[in-house]
């Protein structure tokens, strides 16, 4: 390097070094400070970049949500409106229904599900309407005839024509405790009513082997009148190539002490004999022919089976359930409002069953067969349900999970999730797991099990497939409760203005994440056998 002290001589190599070196100084200064600028703007862009990854993420998801949520209301609007005549079995109502949920299901990209090329996508059902047309009932004392006043009974059946002649009579007092079946076998089982509603005792005889079941009005409340009344209603089963049925009998007090009279007995000694604490059955010297027959109406309906392939088949599915009938015209002229629409019972349950089959079917291809099914007749008794475990696509042991959807549309978005059947099954830990990885909630207590008899996973569970109901919108059990009192199997339960979606687009969300996990050998592996 020059230096700056060597004199005259070298004053002009002093000066050129001081250029160069200003011009170094400078250099190096602007490169720091274009490389402090150059790290500044990089962590400013990564730190805009964390805000606006998860902003755009959330826009999105905000957007998809806000889809959903109409792509619910038009399935709504759709099947609640008149035009559909409340989706009634056996009208043009379940036609129109079926055409609209069939097209979807097809544009979605499920297959049939029924399994047979002769019934592709709508398994038939028979439904029967019946109605009480005749009875008649006649007693003998060790072959003698003994005379009733008219009035006296009234003779009750489940099937078409029931029929038994000369049974004797078995006094099984209050029914607290149910005799055996070598008892019971072809005898009538004479029962005390105490007041007591409801025929659970009656049911719990007749399945033990009585042939028929006799109860005594000994309740002042308690008339035939009261009873001939509420049993006139049409009663619906499936069609059965079985022409008997259970046989009920009822008979007055008074009618009841005119047949024991002559053999020194009263309704009111039959009282005293339940009272004791000994108490047994026993035989009264009566013997009784018993008669009934019903009216009966065919309905020809259908069940809708759709169905998303596995890749990877291994003999075992998911089952997701709605169903879609309702009551039709429900209230007679001159009502304004004649048709029970039902858009929260059931066509909010179809909107989500249909939306969560478009996600699945949207997503990638699952291991196993997932099943779709919009049951028919549920309002009359679980019916279509009760068809579809007796007539399965599949084995029943083969389906590992189903779940029920009915009525959704209650709720806002962010509840908890109630499981109705919690408790009765052994889905929970795996529903429990799902919530985790989903970052939901599962509702503690049972509360909603009240209603577990009330909706078609019932009628699977009897043939003991594993079903439970989920929804966000029944974890309030109070909201539930207000609108059972209210719009339930009304007129009122139309398509409202701003009727809440939020919950029921929470629930397709859950039940594709429960469908994806039950169909995955690795997170639900096939039970042993």
């Amino acid at each position: 390097m020059f230096s700056c002290h060597l004199g005259k001589a070298t004053g002009t190599p002093c000066t050129s070094a001081l250029a160069v070196d200003a011009a170094s100084w400078w250099y190096a200064a602007m490169s720091r400070l274009f490389s402090a600028m150059n790290r500044c703007a990089v962590v400013i862009l990564t730190v805009a970049l964390a805000f606006a990854v998860p902003a755009h993420a959330a826009k999105k998801r905000d957007a998809a949500g806000e889809e959903l949520k109409a792509q619910l209301l038009a399935h709504i609007t759709e099947l609640a409106d008149d035009s559909y005549e409340g989706r009634e079995p056996g009208t043009e109502g379940e036609a129109k229904t079926l055409r609209y949920l069939g097209k979807q299901w097809f544009d979605i990209g499920l297959e049939s599900g029924t399994n047979n090329p002769a019934h592709a996508w709508f398994a038939p059902v028979t439904v029967v309407a019946r109605e009480p047309d005749g009875n008649r009932a006649a007693f003998t004392r060790r072959g003698k005839r003994l005379f009733l006043l008219p009035g006296s009974t009234l003779v009750l059946t489940s099937g078409k024509r029931s029929l038994i002649e000369n049974a004797p009579v078995l006094f099984v007092g209050k029914g607290t405790a149910v005799p055996t079946r070598a008892e019971l076998a072809g005898r009538v089982a004479l029962l005390l009513d105490g007041g007591e509603t409801g025929s659970a005792r009656q049911n719990a005889l007749l399945e033990a082997g009585a042939s028929a079941v006799m109860t005594v009005l000994d309740d002042p409340d308690q008339t035939l009148e009261n009873i001939a009344a509420r049993r006139s209603r049409k009663g619906y089963a499936l069609a059965s190539e079985e022409l008997g049925g259970d046989l009920e009998v009822y008979i007055t007090a008074a009618g009841l002490d005119r047949l024991l009279a002559p053999v020194g007995q009263s309704t009111a000694s039959l009282h005293a004999l339940a009272e004791s604490p000994d108490f047994a059955p026993r035989s009264l010297d009566l013997a009784a022919t018993l008669e009934a027959t019903t009216s009966e109406t065919r309905i020809n309906t259908h069940n809708l089976i759709g169905k998303l392939p596995g890749r990877k088949p291994d003999g075992k599915a998911v089952l997701l359930l709605a169903h879609w009938d309702h009551f039709g015209r429900c209230s007679p002229p001159p009502a304004e409002d004649q048709i029970c629409n039902g858009a929260i019972d059931n066509a909010s349950g179809l909107a989500v069953l249909t939306e969560t089959a478009r996600r699945l079917a949207k997503g990638p291809p699952m291991d196993r067969d997932v099943y779709f099914l919009a049951t028919t007749a549920e309002e009359l008794g679980l019916l279509g349900a009760q068809a579809f475990a007796e007539n399965p696509p599949v084995p029943l042991d083969q389906i590992l999970a189903a779940f029920n959807i009915d009525s959704v549309a209650l709720g806002p978005a962010g509840q908890p999730f109630a499981v109705v059947g919690k408790g009765m099954t052994r889905l929970d830990p795996a529903i429990a797991a799902v919530a985790k990885a989903q970052k939901k909630k599962i509702a503690p207590g049972e509360a909603v099990n009240a209603y577990v008899r009330r909706q078609d996973g019932w009628a699977l569970m009897q043939h003991d497939v594993q079903s439970v109901m989920i929804s966000s919108s029944w974890s309030d059990i109070a909201r539930v409760e207000a609108f059972m009192e209210g719009d339930y199997h009304r007129a009122s339960d139309g398509l409202k203005p701003g009727i809440e979606l939020g919950g029921a687009a929470d629930d397709v969300q859950f039940l594709v994440a429960l469908s994806r996990w039950f169909a995955d050998p690795r997170k639900v592996p096939a039970p042993a056998k």
